[in-house]
């Protein structure tokens, strides 16, 4: 929450106290410390106070930040994923772009929750984790939007159900013999396609023969790997 939304819910809350007959702004400048125009002009919306003055305002009226952020706030940017009791895990519906860039996935950023069996999650293995990678969210679902199912064609159909292992970051193949799917961060979204890397270059290589080739230059000072979204692990009908 910004500095401006907590002192606007502060000048709220002073308000009642004023408006109820619990306190006046000349009792709360002599509290505080503070001239009693200064005290005026911010309740009138004329200035704003420092973090300290802040402070000395909140310790005096014995309030807390926590006293001025909205509940519907805190639900919002709460996380939304419970422990599930049965045989089956949550895991979160996310935009590619939530996906690409954030570590976990909140409850702002949750479009719908799919279960996986249990079993089967934790029968899917990982390579070596990258430590960069312990806090994220491991596995999360995005769909399949129409150019990247096209891309990946017949294997991927528009708004397909993609499960992503974000911790899968290597690019030793799952399975011997057959190239991995991967989701790219691209343009801070998500291009999933087979992936080579080529000297200083990621290779994004489409399943339909028809789509192009498309090739990403790797920024100096990053690896190959932080390209890497996560690996595609499921890939299911719409749901």
């Amino acid at each position: 929450m910004k500095l401006r939304t907590l002192q606007e819910n502060l000048r709220r809350t002073l308000w009642e106290r004023i408006d109820a007959g619990n306190l006046t702004g000349l009792h709360l400048a002599e509290q505080a410390g503070f001239a009693q125009a200064h005290i005026s002009n911010f309740l009138n919306r004329k200035r704003g106070l420092s973090l300290a003055g802040l402070d000395r305002i909140l310790a005096v009226q014995h309030l807390s930040v926590l006293d001025l952020i909205d509940t519907e706030e805190v639900n919002k940017r709460a996380s939304i994923l419970p422990p599930s009791e049965d045989e089956f895990d949550n895991v979160a519906v996310t935009e590619p772009e939530i996906a690409a860039t954030k570590a976990q996935i909140i409850s702002m950023h949750v479009k719908e929750i799919v279960k996986f069996r249990r079993g089967f999650l934790k029968r899917i293995r990982l390579e070596a984790l990258d430590s960069s990678r312990a806090g994220w969210d491991r596995f999360v679902i995005i769909k399949a939007e129409p150019q990247e199912a096209s891309s990946m064609y017949p294997r991927m159909q528009p708004g397909a159900t993609v499960l992503l292992d974000r911790h899968y970051a290597s690019f030793v193949p799952y399975r011997k013999g057959e190239n991995n799917v991967y989701a790219v961060r691209k343009d801070e979204s998500c291009a999933i396609r087979y992936v080579e890397v080529a000297e200083n270059h990621l290779v994004l290589r489409p399943h339909n023969t028809a789509s192009p080739v498309e090739i990403l230059t790797i920024e100096q000072g990053l690896r190959p790997t932080d390209y890497i979204v996560g690996r595609v692990c499921y890939i299911g009908s719409e749901i």
